[in-house]
């Protein structure tokens, strides 16, 4: 016995050393929580992920605007096998063919963005060998192009690269202000799970400090029903009394473990760690104009700069629409080219080669698809432009609604505070009088049940405030209380 006793101490001390280490208590601030969650949450992992691909999504537009230095060609194309050759009698005769083909081609590319065409400079080679040829004749020849300029330019069409100066930028401004309202919107989510958590933590409060009062009357009861001054249904009530607040000690302690994970699984916690919120009772001192307010709104928002990309972008579906009702290419190149038995001869003296190719596609009778095609394009420009008129008036109202809805909940919460703090005070003096028999189990639980409704209240007033707040900071992008932007339009997403 004595020889096992001293292990199982060593044992039980280390696992009491690893339980107290392993329950680290964290204490947090509102201000503290969030930054936590902007900087670690998955919710703002998720969206500075998303703020990548939009800027790399906007670089890969630029670079269509660059020239491109492009390597093409066929190395190599070998046959071997039978083909029908057309003699010069009308004939045919099938010969055995070995051959090889190699083909390179280095171009300088560059888009002409206000007219739609592409030009380039291009050299080329080429190398055939006849593995077949007899001995007198060459079983190797080569062809290039020193270098030529080709033109590819399309006539009255839709230009893509003309709207894409116009709406790309537009929508990367866009993704930019949506990143800033996204880390709002995480700010305003931990809010409420914070607030969650320190509802069902007061919850435990009042349970537990309700258990040591019921304790304390019980107490008091009994001392009364043995002298004889009470009843023994008034003892029977007080008992029921410690039972019921057992239970609810034991429900709120489940409703904080649970809104205690919420928020640890949000922010990025490991679950052993043990919360310790704080209350922020002071609340900032400012004041918030809706006129005010809809104008940063306008000046700052997403949705407000979507309403441009929107009619943008109508307005190019009809601009494609009307491009599609005839097609005209003109492709143009000039430059040298020379065949010759050696490589290097090739560049020796080139020949002059020049091609112009005007292409024409034109519907002479399409049955009404071009109007069609017209009209619809037409009528769903229209359509836009009536959607994006209600979302502006939805726009407004939203944020008149919203600033209104936050003036009135600052206005409760300054009256849930007082009315906690009366609440507060009465059931302390019905609490001392009923020590002192001058009031009865029932007044002094009604002082209780107010007691706890106000506090209550009270988190909860908190509570829809700072959600409030943060949800109006989401709504215009603006700090009303420090009074300065959260976006600019010089904030820029770069490469980490």
């Amino acid at each position: 016995m004595n020889k096992l006793f001293l292990p199982n101490l060593i044992v039980m001390f280390l696992a009491i050393i690893f339980s107290v280490h392993s329950q680290q208590v964290v204490s947090y601030t509102l201000e503290e929580i969030i930054l936590r969650a902007k900087q670690q949450s998955p919710a703002a992992l998720n969206a500075d992920t998303r703020r990548e691909n939009r800027y790399w999504s906007y670089r890969l537009y630029q670079s269509n605007f660059n020239p491109q230095l492009r390597l093409e060609g066929t190395l190599p194309q070998y046959s071997q096998a039978f083909n029908n050759v057309t003699q010069p009698d009308g004939t045919i005769e099938f010969r055995e063919v070995r051959q090889n083909l190699v083909d390179l081609e280095l171009g300088l590319r560059q888009v002409i963005g206000p007219t739609g065409g592409i030009i380039s400079v291009n050299s080329s080679t080429n190398r055939f060998d006849n593995f077949l040829a007899s001995d007198s004749e060459s079983q190797t020849r080569w062809s290039g192009v020193p270098v030529n300029i080709r033109l590819s330019q399309p006539i009255f069409a839709f230009n893509p690269f003309k709207w894409d100066r116009k709406i790309e930028p537009i929508r990367y401004e866009e993704s930019k202000r949506e990143f800033v309202e996204e880390m709002e919107q995480i700010s305003e989510w931990v809010t409420q799970m914070f607030f969650d958590f320190l509802v069902a933590q007061v919850n435990l409060d009042i349970a537990t400090k309700n258990l040591q009062n019921s304790e304390a009357i019980l107490r008091i009861e009994q001392g009364r029903y043995n002298i004889g001054t009470t009843y023994e249904d008034k003892l029977l009530q007080v008992e029921l009394q410690v039972l019921e607040a057992r239970q609810d000690v034991a429900q709120a302690r489940l409703d904080m473990e649970a809104s205690s994970l919420r928020l640890k699984s949000y922010i990025g916690l490991n679950e052993s760690t043990t919360l310790n919120l704080k209350l922020p009772d002071e609340i900032p001192d400012f004041e918030v104009n809706v006129e005010q307010a809809i104008e940063y709104a306008f000046q700052n928002r997403s949705d407000a700069i979507s309403f441009e990309r929107q009619r943008m972008e109508a307005q190019a579906d009809v601009a494609q629409a009307r491009g599609q009702r005839f097609q005209m290419n003109l492709n143009a190149s000039y430059g040298y080219n020379k065949a010759a038995l050696m490589w290097g001869d090739i560049y020796s003296n080139p020949n002059t080669q020049a091609l112009v190719n005007l292409s024409i596609g034109v519907p002479i009778l399409d049955w009404g698809r071009n109007k069609a095609r017209m009209s619809m394009a037409k009528a769903n420009q229209k359509l836009t432009e009536f959607e994006i008129e209600q979302e502006i008036i939805n726009f407004e109202q939203e944020i008149f609604t919203r600033v209104r809805n936050f003036i009135m909940l600052k206005d409760r919460l300054e009256i849930t505070k007082t009315s906690d703090e009366v609440a507060d005070k009465r059931y302390e003096i019905s609490f001392r009088r009923y020590q002192s028999g001058n009031v009865s189990i029932t007044d002094l639980g009604i002082a209780q049940r107010e007691k706890d409704e106000n506090r209550r209240s009270y988190v909860e007033s908190l509570r829809d405030y700072w959600t409030a707040y943060f949800e109006l900071r989401r709504l215009t992008l603006y700090d009303f209380e420090n009074k300065e932007l959260l976006y600019s339009p010089e904030m820029s997403f770069q490469e980490e």
